[in-house]
């Protein structure tokens, strides 16, 4: 796998300075956890399901999640789960064909080992679970099942907990729900993959939706459990863990309140068609969203509709400049701190204070890549286009 491997060789040396790297399921868990990138969900329930994994995969997405929860009925779990053996089992024997990296997300922990032992063999193609609503006295119950399935097939499987629960929203039970929370994704850190917010569920909780042209981060509610959980358990001292976006409801053109979101001067006149759609079908505001995700300490997003992937994954590419600032900042030289003009001489990059950022963007380099100088969002966006 590797981000933006579906477009032609000739086109990535075009737009990338370090092209993206490859890498695999068996990856190390820090390479894979910032290569998460958008995450696109679908419902179990598919009968094509292998097909579409595939026909995704031949599109650029490199992480999926097959989910047994929320997005199917409670009357169609069984079947949910036969046709996601059957499924798992085609997909398995299709060696010559490049898989992303598949999860189930599950609602029971009782239904991680089952659904282990049903899939035999074709465990291989399984990366791990996602553990729904998310606390203390629920988790630890979802990662001792998921530690005795790993045992016991032999594979490698990570966890990645939604932190949707209502106890997390409440003021008055957040601090205790984000205590236990680290404390139990601490004692399992080694299969921790990432953590993943489920802002729709807290906007539930109060009867909240927010509008295509308003992003998380304006339903203040939301914002503010955002930085609580990247302040507890997304530090940059070691201790923290990713920490992915929420998902993006919108696809299709509603009615607007508010003017688009995206300026005309990056988009070139041979790209103003491209803002066009951009606008016409909403993703004005999941661009805003996933800029801000990354300002919040967030990386990576979670997907429900094929056309957010592109966009997650245009904005995710390390511009020439922010590589050039954080190579300075880590040049070992600079050991021992100080002040310097950037390359670009338009900033300051103060050594010390700038390294978690550097490292962390050298991190997101090494996955995504790093444009050419003259390339920004749009031309990897054009680029990423089906004809």
């Amino acid at each position: 796998m590797r981000h933006f491997g579906h477009i032609a060789p000739e086109e990535r040396q075009r737009l990338f300075y370090r092209e993206p790297a490859v890498f695999s399921a068996d990856s190390p868990a820090r390479v894979l956890a910032a290569a998460l990138g958008a995450t696109l969900y679908s419902p179990a329930t598919r009968p094509q399901l292998a097909d579409d994994v595939v026909k995704q995969a031949g599109r650029g997405v490199v992480s999926m999640v097959l989910c047994l929860e929320d997005s199917i009925d409670d009357a169609d779990v069984v079947d949910a789960e036969e046709n996601l053996v059957r499924q798992f089992t085609d997909l398995a024997g299709r060696s010559d064909v490049p898989l992303p990296l598949l999860f189930v997300r599950v609602r029971t922990p009782e239904q991680i080992p089952d659904l282990v032992r049903r899939l035999g063999p074709a465990v291989r193609v399984l990366s791990g679970f996602v553990l729904p609503k998310f606390t203390e006295e629920r988790g630890v119950p979802f990662l001792e099942a998921l530690t005795a399935a790993e045992t016991a097939s032999g594979r490698r499987l990570f966890a990645m907990p939604v932190l949707e629960s209502p106890d997390l929203l409440h003021l008055e039970s957040r601090r205790e729900t984000l205590a236990g929370i680290f404390r139990t994704v601490d004692k399992f850190r080694d299969r921790v993959l990432a953590l993943r917010l489920g802002v729709t569920d807290f906007c539930s909780s109060y009867g909240l939706r927010r509008a295509p042209d308003m992003t998380a981060y304006d339903v203040q509610i939301v914002a503010s459990v955002i930085a609580d959980v990247v302040n507890v358990l997304g530090r940059a001292d070691g201790t923290g863990f990713t920490v992915t976006g929420p998902v993006w409801e919108y696809f299709r053109l509603q009615e607007r309140m508010f003017k688009p979101q995206l300026r005309r001067s990056p988009f070139t006149p041979e790209a103003e068609q491209l803002r066009d759609t951009l606008i016409e079908h909403d993703m004005d505001g999941l661009l805003r969203e996933i800029a801000l995700d990354r300002a919040n300490g967030l990386l990576g997003k979670t997907c429900i509709h094929p056309s957010h992937v592109l966009p997650v994954h245009a904005l995710s590419v390390v511009s020439h400049e922010e590589f050039s600032d954080a190579q300075d900042i880590l040049r070992p030289e600079r050991g021992g701190g100080g002040v310097l003009r950037s390359a670009y001489t338009n900033k300051m990059n103060e050594v010390k204070p700038h390294r978690a950022w550097a490292e962390r963007t050298l991190q997101r380099a090494e996955v995504f890549g790093v444009a050419n100088e003259d390339i920004g969002f749009v031309e990897l966006l054009a680029a990423g286009l089906p004809d």
